[in-house]
């Protein structure tokens, strides 16, 4: 799965037949590779996975979980087990699968989630250090865990 290559549930949404407006598609499916991937009980990692628009109730319902209310710290891993579509071989995603990730897959799905949940993308401008020529790359895709390595 290349980060470019990969656009999933699309749903157009748009006012067509109203003047001066055209149709428009919203991505409501990102595609992630992890930094480090998810060890599996059987040893296989699993590091390309799939990551869906969050809904008002997938933010609202884990506020009534007691885990959540014992720690606030876990709406984090009740959100992303919510929200991850897919990951490798693994299913379902479930929080125990989010607790037994690795802390570097953990901050990356919580920067996943927060830019594309309040940014609707996952593009990071970006400066090229020897020829200062600005660009934007997708900070989902394999090369994503190497940004700043030369």
């Amino acid at each position: 799965m290349s980060a470019g290559a990969t656009v999933f549930g699309t749903t157009a949404v748009g006012t067509a037949g109203t003047a001066g407006s055209s149709d428009a598609t919203v991505r409501t499916q990102f595609a992630f590779t992890l930094p480090v991937g998810f060890v599996d009980s059987a040893g296989a990692v699993h590091r390309e996975g799939t990551m869906r628009l969050a809904t008002a109730r997938d933010e609202i319902l884990p506020l009534r979980d007691p885990r959540v209310r014992e720690n606030e710290a876990y709406l984090t891993v009740i959100l992303l087990s919510r929200v991850i579509t897919s990951l490798g071989e693994v299913s379902p995603i479930n929080p125990g699968v989010v607790e037994n990730m690795f802390a570097a897959d953990l901050a990356f799905l919580q920067d996943l989630y927060r830019r594309i949940n309040a940014e609707g993308h996952t593009r990071i401008a970006v400066t090229c250090p020897a020829c200062e020529h600005d660009f934007a790359v997708d900070s989902s895709g394999p090369a994503a865990s190497r940004l700043g390595e030369s």
